[in-house]
């Protein structure tokens, strides 16, 4: 009888351990499918998809059930160009004299959170002060806030747009090197590559061109000789890491695609030639039309940036919307990205209404930020669809995104690895 005691024993927390969350899907945007499939339950055991079945199913009675049979349901979205250290402000160019490395980790928390609730459950981090620290800090469990894949210092040459001392006086310039990102020559490049191995890293970013933000006056010239980029790019490699080109103009895309760049990022001045190699190579596009639209607004505010900075974000933020549009209807492969930070955290959304806008269609603007996101960043085996054996990360939606591309601005539910952080009603909203 002790025996029969003790094994009854176990049992009970055995059952609690296998728990499984059924997910009842009015409708369900899978990823991967061009259409949308309706009446499905996805079953969650812990933090992955276990299956997913036509119908609505609950499970046991120890089980957990999601009604969502108003809603509209897809994989969490994955935004490939963020900045989560930091926020556009009219004292961003203060800021870096002012604050402490402390005072942006601090800020970056609830940026991060915001983030996630906004439906945006992975990100990759082009550059910032406290992102490794941060992807840290969630994947431990002290924060909440997406997965993040994080560059850490962008990579750039002397008084390119990631120098750090651009814009100051000659005593505080200095001549920063590798260790801060900044390189001349292969060799040097080298060295920044295995010096962002050496603090954690999980992605290269170099800025091949000019960039807006910077308080330089070149906005899209070439910054790197190929020599340069090529010697990041088999550094790189050799240590594991995929390499993302921020670049406007078009002569430093090309040499960026050339040396085997797995990503351009803006691609505001892009020309044929530039399209061609994109296409020929595989090289993945990440547009960040919001950003760009964004700092032509904040542009016209007066004294919010400095002089130079003003006159490149009037003529390069209009035209990213236009670049991304020809880029599509030649064919080039498109990841979602936004540059979240030079506009404000959680407003991503904002991305998918400017592609649609422009042509793409809404399955394929979700598209970009699910299973094409995915692929970009190296992650296809674990998200960017709802597929058996991936990562539950789930998001829903009322109303139907198909249809109205801005019902994605209000984000109902939102589950990563199988925890819920987000669960508004979906009160009555027909399918």
């Amino acid at each position: 009888m002790k025996i029969f005691a003790l094994a009854a024993c176990l049992i009970l927390p055995l059952s609690v351990l296998a728990q499984k969350t059924y997910v009842q899907c009015g409708r369900l945007i899978n990823g991967v499918s061009k259409n949308a499939q309706t009446e499905m339950t996805i079953v969650v055991e812990g933090n992955k998809i276990l299956e997913i079945n036509k119908g609505y199913q609950s499970g046991s009675a120890n089980d957990k059930v999601i009604d969502m049979k108003n809603m509209t349901v897809m994989p969490g979205f994955i935004d490939s160009h963020v900045h989560l250290s930091g926020e556009t402000s009219k004292n961003r160019y203060t800021e870096h004299f002012t604050l402490n490395e402390e005072d942006f980790a601090f800020r970056s928390v609830n940026y991060a959170e915001r983030t996630l609730m906004a439906g945006f459950t992975t990100v990759r981090d082009l550059g910032g002060e406290t992102a490794l620290a941060l992807r840290n800090a969630i994947n431990q469990g002290y924060l909440r806030g997406p997965r993040i894949l994080a560059a850490g210092k962008s990579i750039a040459t002397t008084g390119g747009h990631a120098d750090p001392s651009n814009g100051v006086n000659r005593e505080l310039m200095g001549d920063p090197g590798a260790r801060e990102g900044v390189v001349n020559s292969p060799e040097e490049a080298r060295k920044a590559v295995r010096q962002r191995y050496k603090e954690g890293s999980d992605v290269i970013k170099i800025t091949a061109t000019g960039g807006v933000l910077s308080n330089a006056k070149d906005g899209a010239g070439a910054h790197f000789t190929e020599d340069e980029i090529r010697a990041v790019i088999t550094t790189a490699k050799d240590y594991g890491f995929k390499v993302a080109a921020h670049a406007h103009g078009a002569e430093g895309m090309k040499r960026a695609i050339r040396a085997g760049i797995t990503s351009i990022e803006h691609g505001t001045f892009m020309d044929d030639e530039a399209i061609r190699l994109m296409k020929e190579n595989g090289t993945y596009y990440v547009p960040t039309i919001t950003a760009g639209k964004s700092t032509a607004d904040s542009a016209l505010i007066p004294g919010y940036y400095p002089p130079f900075v003003k006159a490149k974000a009037l003529e390069t933020g209009p035209k990213i919307q236009g670049a991304f549009a020809k880029a599509y209807k030649a064919g080039v492969k498109i990841a979602f990205g936004t540059d979240a930070g030079v506009f404000a955290h959680g407003k991503n959304y904002k991305e998918f209404e400017y592609m649609v806008e422009a042509g793409m269609p809404a399955m394929e603007a979700i598209q970009s930020a699910t299973v094409s996101a995915a692929d970009l960043l190296g992650l296809s085996d674990q998200v960017g669809s709802i597929e058996k054996g991936k990562l539950a990360d789930i998001i829903a939606v009322a109303g139907n995104p198909l249809q109205d591309i801005k019902v994605l601005a209000k984000i109902a539910f939102v589950m990563k690895e199988g925890k819920i952080y987000k669960s508004n009603s979906p009160g009555n909203n027909p399918l």
